[in-house]
Order: C-alpha cells, then structure tokens, then sequence
C-alpha cells in the first residue's frame, strides 16, 4: 500500500472517530481500545466544558465595554466566585450521580443507572430552591461580604439576584449532563451546553445593550441571557431523558423517592461536595484578598485572568472527566487494571494539553487581556496573574485527572481530605502571608495558587498509586 493511500485511510479513519465523539454513536467503553475510548469521551466532553467556560467569557467581554466597567467587571467575577459553591453542589452531586450511573452501567443494569439518575434530581432540586431563596434576598450583603465597594454593589445586586435565584438551573445542567456522561453519552452533554451558549451569546448584546423593544440592561442584561441560556439547555437535556436516549430509558415511576438509593447517592456527593466546597471557599477567600489589597482594578484583572485561565483548564477538566466515566464502568465490569490504566493514558494526553496552554498563555497572555478590557491597569494585573499561573498547569492537569479517578470510582473522600490540606491548611494561610505579611498584594495571592496546585497533584498520585480507591463499593 502507497504512503498517500495510508495516509488517506488514516485521516479517514481519524475524521470518522471524531464524528462518532461528536453525535455520540453508542459505544461499549469496557471492551474497546483505551486511546479510542478515551478519545470517544474526551473530544465531547472537552467541548462541553469549553462551552462551560464560554459564558462567564461572553459576559466578561461585553460588560467590560460598558462604562465604568471596572465595577461591571468586578460584579461578574465576584458573582461567579460566589456561584463556584453553587457549581460545587452541582459538580459535587454530578459526581456521585457519574460514579453510581457508570457503575450500573458497566455492570450492564442500565434500568438502575436510570433510577440512580433521577433520585439525584430529586436530591439537587430540593436543596437548590433553599439556595436560590436566599441568594435573592441577600444578593448586595454577599457583594459587600466578598470585598465589594458599596456603589459596586448597588450596581450588582440585580445581576447577583438573578445568578442567584436560577442556581436550580445550573444544578441541573451541571447533574443531568453529569448523569449523561457516567451513561458514556458524553455528546448530548455537550450539545445541551452549545445551545445554551448560541443562546446566550445571541442575547447577551440584545439585552445588555438593548434590540427593537427590549430595553437596555446594562450589566443585569448579561444575567438575563446567561439565565434564559442555560434554560435552554436543560430543556434540551430533559427532552432526551424524557425521549429515552442510549442506555438512559426513563420512566415516571422513577421520581418516586426511594430512600435507601437517596442515602447511597448522599453517601457519595457529600464529600464531593465538600471536596469542591473546600476549592470554592479558598477560591472566594483569594478573590477577597485580592480585591482588599489591590483595589478595584487588582480585582477585576484578576477576575479577568480567572476566567481566561478557566477557558482553557474547563477544557482539561472535560479531558480528566473521560477518566473518572472510564474507571467507574471498567470497575463495574470488574477490569480493574483496564481502569488504572485508563487514567494513566488519560494523564498523558492531559500534559500535552496543559503544556500547550503554558506556552499559549506565556506567550500570549497580554493579547487574551487586552481583548476584554482597555483599561491599562485591569491589563497589567491580569497578565502578571496568567504569567504565574501558568506555571503550574501541566501538574495541574496531572492532579485533575486523578481527582477524576478517585470520584469516578466513588472514592470522594480521598480527594476531599487532600483538599482540606492544600487548600485551607496551606493555600489560605501561605496566600494571606504572601499578600499581608510579605506586602505582596495580589502577586502573592497568585503565587499561591500554582504552589497548592502541585502539592494536591503530588499526594493525588502518591494515594493513587496505594490502590484504596479499587476497594469502593457504590
């Protein structure tokens, strides 16, 4: 066979594949190849946490083009800071319902798994109405809490009602797609999150802005669209529960409170929330520190590099959650090493990515600022705080898809304890010195975060290698 001929038959091939990952064509993921199995996963599932990231970027760079976008910008990077405990419930509850529905599927109960998925609803649901009353009610006092000034949050205070007060909406994109991926049907996932963001990036001018009869919102635009975007998409996933689609057959009766499963899932999601919890906290302790000791502007740059920084590593993290499906439906087939090994080739495709940001953001950072902000003080903090982050992202990458595997195998409390540790323990305490002590402002609070990062990826790969994680029982 000619080279051009075998070069064809491999570019046909590859194009082939990836159109399978992108419409989701079913797959039995314990039996196939592992490159092929995670690519089958990763490539959607990279997509749908890429569209993740899109919304806070949308809003980020429209609000940065208003008037006094300093304020603006600071109201959306205080709110999505805030928001990171709503996505830890919903990551944390995603988790447990990926770790149960993997399971049952690779033990081949398919009508288990359902039932596994709709009990988790039921769970995130009634916890979130609690949340989204109270973030209504005390959407200035949280501003204010997190370091606000007091005319930023008056000006924020519609937007952070309305983030707030859909938190059920985000739970539910978050949980359903969660449900959808431990079913190893990670591309309706990811189309429910490329309908949200269309949607949103579509009406996120109109209402900021204003178009024909809508008036103009300003900043609460921004809220307005990201909410009505984010419906879309969960209207879009309940359509396919509701349909039946792959594995996933629902039926009615499945709502049906059933106490002893509810108890298993909680077993599960709360250390996974708690895990997430510890992360948002320390996140949201960071972004008060840099807004008391950098001012308005240290603020939003730093709000700025955050979403940036997030554009890139929710992609890695879509990558990391192709491990965590994999270990949990090869650990309910009973192939164990065919699961360890699943993560080992999962991390080695996450360090080629995660160099690839690096050299990105080293090189490119000051042009990825410039393009949601003109003020050059907002710039300056934001490219010194990509520069540092930098610097710990392909041992960060390594560290996600670890935490991956421990969660996808039902091990949530491993992760959780690390990060207890790392976080609270360590990143909290060094950052505050760094910032205060040191009188290194926000520079410290950034150096901070990639020296975490690593001790989380080190004590990661060290349990993981001890193997405690192949004994979980879900």
């Amino acid at each position: 066979m000619s080279q051009s001929l075998k070069t064809k038959n491999s570019l046909t091939n590859f194009f082939s594949l990836l159109w399978d990952a992108i419409t989701g064509k079913e797959t039995d993921y314990t039996t196939v190849s592992i490159r092929k199995a995670i690519f089958l996963l990763a490539i959607p599932m990279m997509l749908e946490m890429m569209m993740e990231s899109v919304f806070a970027l949308v809003d980020l760079y429209f609000v940065g083009h208003l008037p006094n976008s300093s304020n603006a910008i600071q109201t959306v990077g205080l709110t999505e800071s805030v928001l990171t405990i709503i996505y830890s419930l919903a990551i944390g509850m995603s988790m447990a319902a990926t770790a149960v529905v993997a399971r049952r599927i690779g033990e081949k109960n398919p009508e288990a798994a359902a039932k596994a998925g709709m009990q988790a609803i039921l769970i995130a649901v009634v916890v979130n109405v609690i949340i989204s009353i109270a973030g209504f009610i005390y959407a200035k006092e949280i501003l204010l809490i997190m370091g606000a000034t007091e005319t930023t949050a008056v000006q924020g205070t519609t937007f952070v009602q309305i983030m707030m007060g859909s938190s059920v909406i985000i739970m539910l994109l978050f949980l359903i797609n969660g449900i959808f991926r431990g079913a190893g049907n990670a591309s309706i996932a990811m189309q429910s999150l490329i309908i949200a963001n269309v949607a949103n990036c579509i009406l996120c001018p109109i209402f900021i802005r204003g178009f024909g009869f809508i008036p103009a919102y300003g900043l609460t635009g921004a809220a307005i669209a990201t909410t009505i975007g984010r419906g879309l998409g969960v209207c879009y996933q309940l359509f396919h529960l509701v349909r039946g689609n792959s594995a996933l057959k629902i039926k009615l009766s499945y709502f049906k409170p059933h106490f002893e499963q509810i108890k298993a899932i909680l077993k599960i999601a709360a250390p996974a929330i708690l895990q997430f919890v510890i992360a948002s906290c320390s996140w949201i302790f960071l972004a008060e520190l840099v807004a008391t000791t950098g001012g308005d502007h240290g603020s939003a740059g730093y709000q700025t590099a955050l979403r940036l920084m997030m554009f890139f590593m929710l992609p890695a993290w879509g990558l990391s959650n192709a491990a965590a499906t994999l270990v949990g439906q090869n650990m309910g087939a009973g192939h164990m090493d065919r699961a360890e090994q699943s993560v080992y080739t999962t991390m080695k495709f996450s360090v080629i990515f995660m160099a690839l940001v690096t050299i990105l953001f080293l090189t490119c950072g000051k042009y990825f600022a410039a393009f949601f902000t003109t003020d050059e003080q907002i710039k300056a903090v934001a490219v010194e705080a990509l520069r540092i982050l930098s610097y710990g992202f392909v041992l960060y990458g390594i560290g996600m898809v670890l935490v991956s595997a421990f969660n996808g195998a039902g091990d949530t409390l491993t992760p959780t304890k690390i990060n207890i540790i790392a976080f609270w323990l360590f990143q909290i305490p060094f950052a505050y010195f760094l910032a205060k002590y040191l009188n290194m402002g926000p520079t410290g609070v950034f150096i901070a975060i990639p020296v975490a990062e690593v001790g989380i990826t080190i004590a990661s790969f060290i349990l993981f290698k001890r193997g405690g994680w192949k004994k979980k029982v879900v």
